[in-house]
């Protein structure tokens, strides 16, 4: 039987119009906090990870390719000498996204990372961006698999002799007839790293910190033995007629462009929350320790090589070991390269890692099937993920030409940095001020709930009644205080305080929107460097005014006083809002504009799997689907009825 209503009686119109609202509604949407309701399940993730723990991931996900490659490559095209100040400014852009990662995961300490803040904070039709993400982060596994094999293939002679004595399985060959390279010793690779991780989360992050520790200490002893040799030598590299800064300081910061992305890692931790001891103090320093060890390593390095030898006769492919050899040093290159593989080997431990967490998240929301969200009595880890995510990305590593991935990795990442930075001025400005209460839960409402709206056979209340709801509860409230209080000036004013409110979260939210707007139009426009001069300085002009104006805005305006009590409290509050999560999205998104027309098609392919993917059946299958919103209040007394009648 329907009950049908009066906002129904309008005949079809009103249903389809009842329906497309419906449809709409399921893109905004929002989850709540559910780290604490997770815990009360029967079988979680261990929580065995210390700060230490979590150091060791972040700098073995974080220092990859980038030190022991890219040094020589930036600093021949873009900084000469200046390497090391495209670093620091490289490193104190990733800061400004460890920042907002740090508060989010000490306010939601859950499996998912940037997918479940943004879930919480934004919308469920933002998840599309964030499956685009999650499939991205494949491409960044096959990467980093790819950049450990191109390391052996350079120093295959170190090993074989010579690059045509390697054994069939370490070689690649070529598909007849295809031209495609596969690479099977790529793929094992790969497998035996998700073989690792299947053992216990414990396990596979001792592996990763011996690893690490292994390539920490050859960069200091590239540091240490390369600065004994600048000294007896002079730093030749630094005395050259060009300066410090040969390609100017625009070369500093297209470098810093470059460099961003070898700090792409340390949110691996954030993915680990659900199997932290304490993660209100670790997740942040975790996270804080991680890239602060990162980005010295780096400047120390790149500064010992950079001043050894002039940057024009930095080798490309293996600067670091060209240095020592021209220095006859030549038994360091086995120690150096050594350092190398281990390195790459933690980025791609690192990087496998977070990703059977996110399905399992995904899982638990409903926008992926329940085979994702099971978890191994034994181990305590996501065997079922994990094995989906390792062959998965075994094939990408066996099959896929991975240079054209690069671009695509940075955008999977980028976004993720963006819709994180969003994410934190949506939770101090406009947090969500209603919770919602899935259908089997809703028997826990007391007294019932009567619903104006359409009420389907099955008992479910449809979504859009969720409004109607609130309103006349609100109403409701305020009838009976203004019966007990007896005193209309009184009620007035309370009235007045609600109505400050609503408009102090219109101007917020509207604050929000236009400042991403204004980053997008300037953004844009600085990057579009062969459009003509007038149109290109008059959209960065506007979009420069409506960051600015909207940034004050929100500097001015109050902070909602609910932020107190949102998620877990008493971590690492993200300082300088709305200052740094601003900074934070301008940059991303320029470095996202950047990466050309050609990566954003490729990564179109994924956004419409994505799309797809939540369309045909996380929509349908989403734990929200009937779940109604009730002032928060309500809901923690809801949640307090369920937990007394289960004790």
């Amino acid at each position: 039987m329907t009950i049908v209503n009066s906002q129904s009686t309008d005949g079809n119109g009103g249903v389809e119009r009842g329906r497309w609202l419906r449809e709409l509604g399921s893109f905004v949407r929002r989850k709540q906090v559910d780290s604490a309701h997770v815990r009360r399940q029967n079988h979680q993730l261990a929580r065995k990870l210390s700060a230490v723990d979590l150091v060791g991931i972040g700098v073995g996900a974080t220092i990859g390719a980038g030190v022991y490659i890219l040094v020589g490559t930036v600093a021949r095209e873009h900084t000469g000498p200046a390497l090391t100040l495209s670093i620091l400014i490289a490193g104190i852009a990733a800061a400004l996204s460890a920042f907002c990662y740090a508060e989010l995961a000490c306010r939601c300490p859950s499996a998912g990372s940037a997918y479940h803040y943004t879930y919480i904070c934004i919308g469920e039709g933002e998840m599309i961006i964030i499956q685009v993400f999650w499939n991205i982060r494949e491409s960044r596994i096959g990467a980093s698999t790819h950049d450990i094999m191109m390391c052996l293939s350079v120093k295959r002679a170190l090993f074989f002799g010579d690059g045509d004595n390697l054994p069939f399985f370490l070689a690649r060959h070529t598909i007849p007839g295809l031209g495609i390279v596969v690479d099977p010793c790529a793929a094992a690779l790969v497998l035996l790293v998700t073989l690792l991780l299947c053992i216990g989360i414990k396990e596979s992050s001792t592996a990763q910190s011996i690893v690490t520790a292994v390539n920490v200490c050859v960069m200091l002893f590239i540091t240490i033995a390369g600065g004994y040799l600048g000294f007896k030598n002079g730093w030749v590299g630094y005395d050259l007629p060009s300066g410090y800064f040969p390609h100017g300081f625009n070369g500093v910061f297209s470098g810093a462009a470059i460099v961003f992305f070898s700090y792409i890692g340390f949110d691996s931790v954030t993915s680990t929350a659900e199997e932290v001891k304490n993660p209100q103090r670790d997740l942040p320093l975790g996270i804080g320790i991680a890239l602060i060890i990162c980005c010295m390593l780096y400047m120390l390095v790149s500064a010992v090589i950079v001043g050894l030898v002039p940057y024009y006769a930095l080798d490309p492919d293996t600067p670091i070991s060209s240095t020592f050899s021209s220095y006859g040093m030549e038994w360091a290159v086995y120690i150096i390269t050594t350092g190398a593989v281990t390195a790459l080997f933690a980025s791609l431990l690192g990087s496998i890692l977070p990703q059977p967490r996110i399905f399992m998240a995904m899982a638990r929301d409903g926008l992926l099937p329940s085979f994702f969200s099971e978890i191994s009595r034994r181990t305590q880890v996501p065997v079922k993920s994990t094995i989906v995510t390792g062959v998965f990305a075994a094939a990408l590593a066996f099959f896929m030409d991975v240079s054209q991935l690069a671009g695509m990795v940075s955008v999977g990442t980028l976004l993720a940095f963006t819709t994180v930075a969003v994410s934190v001025l949506i939770l101090r400005y406009v947090p969500p001020d209603e919770m919602p209460i899935p259908f089997s839960l809703q028997k826990f409402i007391d007294p019932p709930l009567h619903f104006g709206g359409d009420v389907e056979e099955n008992g479910v209340v449809n979504p859009i009644d969720a409004a109607v709801y609130h309103d006349n509860s609100r109403q409701q409230l305020q009838d009976e205080a203004a019966a007990l209080l007896g005193h209309p000036l009184i009620i007035k004013e309370v009235t007045q305080d609600v109505k400050n409110e609503r408009t102090r979260r219109k101007f917020a939210a509207w604050s929000i929107a236009l400042l991403c707007i204004g980053i997008f139009i300037l953004a844009s426009a600085a990057s579009a460097e062969g459009y003509p001069s007038i149109p290109r300085f008059t959209f960065c002009g506007l979009g420069g005014l409506l960051l600015l104006c909207s940034t004050i805005v929100l500097a001015f305006i109050d902070q909602d006083d609910a932020r107190h009590s949102f998620g877990h409290t008493g971590g690492f509050v993200c300082p300088f809002v709305p200052f740094l999560p601003a900074t934070c999205i301008l940059i991303n998104t320029y470095l996202l504009i950047d990466l050309g027309a050609s990566t954003w098609i490729r990564v179109s392919v994924w956004l419409l799997i994505g799309a797809l993917i939540y369309v045909f059946y996380g929509r349908t299958h989403s734990s929200l689907l009937n779940a109604i919103y009730v002032p928060s209040a309500r809901a923690y007394e809801i949640q307090r009825a369920q937990a007394h009648h289960l004790s």
